[in-house]
């Protein structure tokens, strides 16, 4: 699944490359040159991950990544560290103000493809093209297609997203506020029972092969994907 990914890099050239190297690995390149410039784009996306320049214009990424680690809105979202600054005590300033990587520059666009996807399986795993696979259930996202114990299972285009984000993050229970921010988006604006009618038809089609428990109601919190 495409990851809208945020640029925060002041060079030009460089940040023209990261966004191509983006775009061919099957991403969605948002770009900024200034912590300021990201701010008001994220104010009409929240990005799936942010690659972060250290040094830039006015505040810096290290500030920044600071505040947004700091801020309940925003903590979630993976941060890489792009800069040049390769010393050892460096690299764990920025770990520890809570980024998830580190890339140096010069960098390999191949070595940065891998690191993204090593963030995204972590952090945001949903976002990723891997294979799910549990109690006789399968999603490819590549493919687009759901099985259940080797038999075809058809959802609708909503409901394979719901279920990738449920699968994704198992035994974990998500109020509809979370779902509706990670399937819908955070700046779509639909009511919380919309949840419950795609869970809904969600079990009606897991029905088909017997998986539709797997999708269990937690009351008074939300929803829950378990195997077991």
């Amino acid at each position: 699944m495409p990851a809208n990914i945020l640029v925060v890099e002041d060079e030009p050239a460089i940040q023209e490359l990261l966004a191509l190297n983006l775009s061919q690995a099957g991403h969605n390149p948002i770009r900024a040159l200034s912590v300021e410039q990201a701010q008001l784009l994220m104010r009409e996306t929240q990005p799936d991950l942010i690659i972060l320049d250290w040094m830039l214009p006015g505040m810096s990424g290290i500030e920044f990544a600071r505040r947004l680690k700091s801020d309940d809105y925003t903590k979630a979202i993976p941060i890489i560290m792009l800069t040049a600054r390769g010393e050892e005590i460096d690299k764990v300033r920025g770990l520890e103000i809570g980024a998830d990587d580190y890339v140096t520059k010069p960098f390999s666009p191949r070595e940065l493809n891998a690191r993204i996807k090593a963030v995204l399986r972590r952090r945001a795993p949903q976002m990723t093209d891997d294979p799910i696979e549990s109690g006789g259930l399968r999603l490819d996202p590549v493919t687009h297609r759901v099985t259940g114990n080797d038999t075809t299972l058809d959802l609708g285009p909503t409901e394979f997203k719901l279920l990738h984000y449920l699968m994704s993050n198992p035994e974990r229970v998500h109020s509809r506020a979370q779902v509706l921010d990670r399937v819908w988006g955070d700046r779509v604006f639909v009511e919380d029972r919309t949840v419950d009618v795609h869970i809904r038809r969600l079990r009606q089609a897991l029905t088909v092969s017997g998986h539709e428990e797997m999708i269990q109601t937690v009351r008074g919190v939300g929803y829950r994907f378990s195997a077991k």
